[in-house]
């Protein structure tokens, strides 16, 4: 459980106007601690059992993979690309979000001709629309998901993991990691319950609360 004095545990207005700063403070609180104890358990392994992340800056071929957040998270992440992003990236941030939603819809068995004035998807490889030059423009505010996830393994068989054709083996991820990340993971969403709102309808894709909390006119609603 976390320390007082590490998170603050008082319920917030989430479900129609929660101000986005108390979101992002709950969630920087959050992810200090699940920072923490992912580094110690990463120690551990290296250390007890030899096992080291092959995990580095610019390595991002698992933000390729479908990413869950909640709406504490995704607030947060919104919250720091108004104040830390420019214009012209918010606008670059627009088109790759709105790429990722038309990559989406027109897989198998999903909608199409969802959003007006189709992308150009020619070039596009689906990742998360926050990876730019393979490095996430968010990283400080990234999700709990995202701050666990480390493997040992070589980086092309998180690549592979997206690639229904492929044949490599699949990436070894670090479970023990994921673990220790998890009693914060508990922490938030017990936060977003004690506020009277549905954890479980809280969460969405990524880039889907990305584009309802920028308000974006191709948004889902949740």
């Amino acid at each position: 459980m976390i320390e007082d004095s590490t998170c603050t545990l008082s319920p917030k207005e989430f479900g129609g106007g929660v101000p986005i700063a108390s979101a992002e403070s709950f969630a920087n609180n959050v992810y200090s601690s699940v920072d923490a104890a992912t580094a110690c358990e990463l120690a551990r392994l290296r250390s007890e059992d030899g096992v080291v992340s092959s995990c580095g800056s610019g390595c991002c071929h698992c933000c390729r993979y479908h990413i869950l957040t909640n709406i504490v998270e995704a607030q947060a992440l919104v919250q720091y690309i108004k104040r830390e992003l420019s214009a012209g990236q918010i606008d670059d941030l627009r088109l790759r979000t709105k790429q990722w939603h038309e990559w989406d819809n027109s897989r198998p068995g999903r909608p199409s001709g969802v959003i007006d004035g189709r992308a150009d998807l020619s070039a596009y490889e689906h990742c998360c629309p926050l990876v730019v030059d393979g490095v996430c423009c968010v990283y400080p505010v990234r999700p709990v998901v995202c701050r666990a996830h480390f493997v040992s393994s070589h980086p092309r068989s998180c690549w592979a993991a997206n690639d229904p054709e492929s044949h490599e083996d699949a990436p070894v991820v670090l479970k023990s990691v994921v673990a220790a990340a998890g009693p914060f993971s508990l922490v938030m969403r017990d936060h977003i319950e004690e506020a009277g709102m549905d954890f479980a309808r809280s969460l969405m894709l990524l880039p889907q609360w990305l584009a309802v909390e920028m308000g974006w006119d191709f948004a889902i609603s949740p």
